[in-house]
């Protein structure tokens, strides 16, 4: 792992009752970050994120956390989730960070798991992104912010399935403030070739989620870290190496010590 990325850890996944006290456990881990999720409550933690700050905490980007987002079938949830998408931007970058994580939905249609058609074409499911992420990366660019789509897996989304779809609406868009981010647990589902993929839209990815092939931490499945962590030296990345994951082999005194050396060590 080159020494321009960085290692964060969602806050939900530290031991701490403040930020503080969660810094202060992630940082004797070797982590150089904390990962922050929100929703319409987010602004409501504009003092203490601001508190966070000034003791040093470094929160470079926040994940939003809600049962709606930008490309929800219905119009009224679109624009709520686009408001709220808002909020995290302007918010995390009073916080000291720079990006706000959003997929294009989540748990609204698979594909996979139901036997109908969704009820709008490709092209109106594309067209309704493109006006969200427009609108979006002009916020970001008032703010100072940028916009992170993600792509999730077939069971769990249908429009943005893969580095390559989320890729093709970043660029026509074609502001500097709407990248792509990249989950290691998705791409191991969608990805062919999750190296590759990476290589490939290296030109608009702006944020990495880790995760292992069972969403667990890095190290405890079967996810090619050489191959990801060699990639991301290739392309000169030089962003976050964020986890988001469940614990399930142990509490995170047990599971998080050994992530830092599988991630910097590209060991899996």
């Amino acid at each position: 792992m080159s020494a321009g990325m960085r290692l964060g850890v969602q806050d939900r996944s530290l031991e701490g009752r403040s930020l503080e006290e969660k810094w202060r456990f992630a940082t004797a881990l070797g982590f150089d970050g904390i990962e922050l999720r929100g929703g319409p409550e987010f602004a409501d933690r504009l003092d203490e994120l601001r508190r966070a700050r000034r003791a040093g905490v470094v929160m470079p980007s926040v994940c939003v956390a809600m049962d709606h987002f930008i490309g929800d079938f219905d119009e009224e949830k679109r624009r709520d989730a686009i408001q709220v998408m808002k909020t995290l931007l302007s918010v995390i970058v009073e916080a000291g960070g720079f990006g706000a994580i959003t997929p294009a939905s989540f748990g609204m249609f698979s594909k996979r798991m139901s036997r109908s058609e969704p009820p709008r074409s490709a092209e109106e499911d594309r067209a309704v992104l493109l006006e969200a992420l427009a609108e979006l990366g002009d916020h970001a660019q008032r703010v100072g912010g940028v916009l992170l789509l993600e792509p999730l897996n077939r069971y769990e989304d249908y429009m943005v399935n893969t580095l390559a779809d989320g890729a093709s609406l970043v660029r026509e868009i074609g502001l500097p403030t709407v990248r792509l981010m990249a989950d290691t647990f998705h791409m191991n589902i969608e990805e062919a070739d999750p190296a590759d993929s990476l290589r490939r839209h290296a030109d608009v990815l702006g944020h990495v989620q880790v995760a292992d092939s069972n969403r667990l931490e890095p190290g405890a499945g079967h996810y090619d870290w050489n191959g990801t962590v060699s990639a991301l030296e290739e392309i000169g990345y030089q962003g976050w190496l964020v986890l988001e994951c469940r614990l399930l082999s142990g509490p995170p005194s047990v599971a998080l010590p050994p992530v830092p050396a599988v991630l910097r060590g590209g060991r899996g």
